[in-house]
């Protein structure tokens, strides 16, 4: 059952924090119980629902008015602060409900031009329903019992035995005036009511206190949970230790190849595959569930319509078989655009054909997008809609809205018009790894790579130092501790990729340690782990990157830490420039056999970078063996300038993106004649 969070010394710390005046404590409370809601995955998800609370403001003659202060485009609930609950003049929306039709651009334009603040952003399509209701709070939700409730095929008769009289219930509409006006007409029929069942949407409550609607929200959608016998919560987000990945690789393939240009980037994935997750394959009805739709129209616009089902015997036919599945998907997808097209009010723009999320039989669910995050919250509305599948169907039916109501949402003009609007970084889609992730060079790598829309994977032998690095880049990346010398580590970390994101497109292979001595005082172990750190395991983790490179079909890169001492070698340190001059022999044999696989493989020669390498006791050391001063020993190029671990990574992040350079070493060191390569 869910749990009621709200706490009224919370409450209160809001509207102290919100300042003196009562409106803004009012708006403060406002923001307190949108993020309760928004913070539980069984009430919403992913930008869905909506939020309001109607106040008195002042307007420029200092006399009151009424404002609506509703959810606005771009903010999610879970994280909404005030400035994401725009301010709309109240009167005006009001005289709207008179006229018999506003378009979907009409709707908007009037919303806008009532704005308080001209530079807030869009009110929420929903806000004109909110307006028509008469209490000052008002909820929206999409709770996982609500929508089993609402896609019933006789789901009002369900609700009126739960509920008898407590809630309206508003037959579907897509979101917009028609929809507003409608609810309001059926609250006008019965004003007593708690709250709205909007048949195959959500559900609505109301109250004159932000408590008062949360309250209702909780216990309205626990009344329907006890109904269905829905005693434990949706679990969300979990992913298992799988079998089975290496379909991952292909699949991000394949997708791109079928559905996209080849330059384009492959999907990163988000794999779910907890108990509730694989107990859903032992259903006979797969198949038929598939093609129903999804719960709430609002999950369209992430997943599509229906995901890509993969059996098992679909993987056991390899390539050929999944690319032979992802072809019919984007063939029924065209289909289902040329049949519903035609039929609207305005020409469409075919959206891309590649599915959103999959069903794959032995190995989990999956969400896909265009980074981590969107991937992430496909995942989210995919695991939240087998639950409702499930209970559903066991109850009497699952049945979402049809096909024609299902493209108008996926295909709305208000959706439509943001396609090509905006530029992604150079660098969404691709998996990166870094190895000596938690280091200077590593972390600075890293960092610049997430800076240009990548998702990174750290790996590096510190935990304690991991935790640290990721918490600076983010939610949307990923680590994995192991010693990159220790026999499997490398196809232990990349399988760690796989599970995460599903596959790599970027080999950063950077650990590495100096050991100096002259090579008469070293003995053979120490020369043998120089090797194993800045040889072998750069040979391991190179290769098997290449490897689902290779699988995925679309190219990748690899790229090496090299350095200075690979081309002039310096003085007792013949044990960490023998293996690096061995790598970089590593790196010109590698792009001779990969290139074939458009795999490109580049390196970085850098000097005298302050890092795990170049600690200030190694600074001195060298200095000293120079016979110079630390700073000089530092600057000593011929810019006469320090080089520093963001210029290391801003030439990986350079080389990832120089589509049509492979062989190639990019020094940057200052300048060291003695060093160049020639």
């Amino acid at each position: 059952m869910i749990e009621n969070w709200y706490r009224a010394d919370e409450a209160r710390k809001w509207r102290d924090r919100a300042g003196t005046d009562p409106a803004d404590q009012e708006l403060g409370e406002r923001v307190y119980t949108s993020r309760l809601i928004g913070q539980n995955p069984d009430l919403l998800m992913h930008g869905g629902g909506n939020t309001s609370v109607k106040l008195e403001r002042p307007d420029l003659f200092g006399d009151p008015q009424r404002v609506l202060h509703v959810k606005g485009s771009g903010w999610d609930l879970d994280s909404i602060e005030a400035p994401g609950l725009p301010g709309v003049w109240l009167d005006p929306l009001m005289k709207l409900r008179a006229l018999d039709h506003l378009s979907d651009a009409q709707m908007v334009n009037v919303q806008r031009a009532n704005l308080l603040d001209s530079g807030s952003p869009n009110p929420s399509v929903e806000t004109l329903l909110h307006a028509f209701l008469p209490h000052k709070y008002v909820d929206h939700t999409h709770a996982t019992p609500f929508l089993v409730l609402a896609n019933l095929p006789n789901a009002e008769e369900v609700c009126r035995e739960i509920f008898g009289d407590r809630l309206g219930i508003v037959p579907y509409i897509m979101p917009g005036f028609g929809l507003a006006k409608k609810a309001a007409e059926v609250f006008d029929e019965n004003p007593n009511v708690e709250g709205l069942l909007l048949l195959q949407h959500g559900h609505f409550t109301f109250g004159v206190s932000a408590q008062e609607s949360y309250d209702r929200i909780v216990a309205h959608t626990n009344e329907v949970a006890a109904y269905f016998g829905m005693k434990d919560l949706t679990t969300i987000g979990r992913r298992d230790p799988a079998e089975n990945l290496e379909v991952l690789p292909i699949l991000r393939g394949v997708i791109a190849e079928v559905a996209a240009q080849r330059d384009d980037p492959m999907p990163v994935f988000d794999l779910r595959n907890g108990p509730d997750v694989m107990h859903f394959f032992d259903r006979p009805d797969i198949d038929s569930l598939a093609q129903r739709g999804m719960a709430s129209p609002d999950h369209v616009l992430r997943t599509k319509g229906c995901p890509l089902v993969l059996r098992a015997s679909d993987l056991s036919g390899g390539r050929s078989r999944i690319k032979a599945k992802v072809e019919e998907f984007a063939k029924d997808y065209r289909a289902y655009f040329e049949r519903q097209a035609p039929q609207a009010d305005e020409p469409k723009k075919l959206l891309p054909q590649d599915p959103k999320h999959a069903w794959i039989e032995g190995v989990g669910v999956l969400g896909m997008g265009p980074n981590a995050k969107a991937a992430s919250a496909a995942a989210d509305l995919a695991e939240q809609n087998l639950r409702v599948r499930t209970v559903g169907e066991d109850a009497g039916g699952f049945f979402p809205i049809n096909e024609k109501d299902r493209f108008d949402c996926e295909y709305w003009s208000l959706e439509q018009a943001k396609l090509g609007k905006s530029s992604p970084p150079p660098l969404q889609g691709k998996i990166v790894m870094v190895t000596g992730g938690a280091g200077a060079i590593g972390l600075a790598t890293a960092k610049a790579f997430a800076n240009a829309g990548a998702n990174v994977v750290l790996v590096d032998r510190d935990e304690r130092a991991l935790a640290e690095a990721k918490s600076t880049l983010g939610t949307w990346h990923s680590t994995y501790a192991c010693d990159v010398t220790e026999r499997g580590a490398a196809d232990a970390a990349i399988a760690a990729a796989i599970h995460r994101f599903g596959g790599i497109d970027v080999m950063v292979s950077n650990a590495g340690s100096a050991t100096s001595g002259a090579l008469l005082d070293l003995g053979d172990d120490e020369f043998r782990a120089a090797f194993e750190l800045n040889f072998f395991a750069h040979k391991a983790f190179a290769t098997q990157a290449a490897r689902v490179m290779q699988a995925q079909g679309r190219g990748g890169q690899i790229l090496f830490n090299i350095s200075k001492q690979a081309i002039n070698p310096g003085r007792n340190m013949g044990a960490y420039g023998t293996p690096k001059a061995a790598t970089l022999f590593l790196l010109r044999q590698l792009t001779l056999e990969l290139a074939e696989y458009g795999i490109r493989v580049n390196g970085v020669n850098a000097d005298r970078i302050r890092s795990g390498l170049l600690t200030d006791g190694f600074i001195q050391e060298r200095a000293a063996a120079r016979g110079v001063s630390e700073e000089t020993y530092m600057s000593g190029n011929l810019l006469g300038r320090e080089v520093e671990a963001k210029h290391v990574a801003n030439a990986f992040v350079a080389l990832a993106l120089m589509e049509r350079t492979t062989g190639h070493v990019v020094t940057v060191d200052g300048g060291n004649t003695e060093a160049e390569l020639r």
